[in-house]
């Protein structure tokens, strides 16, 4: 990582991949990430931490299955969501979506417990910015 600032804009336009992120920056042991969406990704649990979303552009969905209940929640441009740890997901984006995530370094897209990954996931930790 360089110690210089970093334009969100500039980091998502350097790659048009979906649902497969880039590493901006780290703090402390976490990866902030980027990443562009659209479609769905897939079910998924995050054992050992929390999953934090940003929403830069576009409007993410997400479900949830809590003991409670499956549920969505929406999320418009510039919204924030905590995924608890433990709890199965699925992000899904109805129209091209930007979003910022935070999670620890090593953290893979698809989590530790997941369904059969489909070919337009990149199951990954996050790939270095270009």
């Amino acid at each position: 990582m360089t110690n210089e600032p970093v334009l969100l804009d500039q980091a998502l336009a350097s790659f048009g991949e979906r649902w497969s992120p880039r590493i901006v920056t780290t703090v402390n042991d976490y990866d902030v990430r980027v990443a562009k969406v659209e479609g769905e990704h897939l079910w998924h649990v995050h054992d050992h931490t929390d999953e934090f979303f940003l929403v830069l552009s576009g409007e993410l969905h997400i479900s949830l299955r809590e003991p409670a209940g499956e549920r969505t929640v929406v999320l418009p441009r510039g919204a924030v969501f905590t995924v608890p740890r433990g709890t199965e997901h699925k992000p899904y984006a109805r129209v091209p979506t930007e979003i910022l995530l935070l999670e620890p370094t090593g953290t893979s897209t698809v989590g530790d417990r997941h369904d059969e990954v489909p070919d337009h996931v990149d199951a990954t930790t996050g790939h270095a910015l270009r």
